[in-house]
């Protein structure tokens, strides 16, 4: 993958290696979030019947991206919600902090409808770095599973 826009898995040893390009922070931060999603279910057999809001802030870029993912894995395992659809409204910067809010767009994980894959267990800092490269904006982080 050399163009902006998408995602793929990276060799890792152990746990689960993504990269992720865009265009528009917005974009990678939802381009993440499927990807994460990716590794738990198909999503493509995920309707989005239910939306959750998310809103939150993190320290830098990287920081944020890591609370976006970490309060949907907490969604996920609090309530089985598997999203396939994600529209993050904003990620900027507000005083020292970067702030974002998106939606995520997803049902009840069914055994009979979904298929289970990997379990992610976390979303980690290990490799987590955000950059821009021209006009794209490339991400990478592990989850641990």
């Amino acid at each position: 993958m050399r163009e902006c826009g998408g995602f793929e898995f990276l060799e890792h040893t152990a746990d689960v290696l993504v990269k992720v390009r865009a265009k528009k922070l917005e974009k990678l931060f939802e381009l993440s979030a499927k990807a994460m999603f990716e590794v738990i279910t198909d999503t493509s057999k995920v309707e989005p019947r239910d939306v959750i809001e998310v809103k939150d802030s993190g320290f830098d870029l990287e920081n944020a991206l890591y609370k976006w993912l970490e309060d949907l894995l907490i969604e996920y395992g609090a309530s089985n919600y598997v999203f396939t659809k994600f529209d993050v409204d904003y990620v900027r910067k507000e005083d020292e902090d970067y702030v974002f809010k998106g939606k995520a767009f997803g049902e009840i994980f069914d055994h009979s409808k979904h298929e289970p894959r990997t379990e992610v267990k976390a979303v980690t800092y290990s490799l987590m770095k955000i950059e821009k490269a021209g006009d794209c904006w490339i991400a990478t982080f592990v989850l641990d599973i």
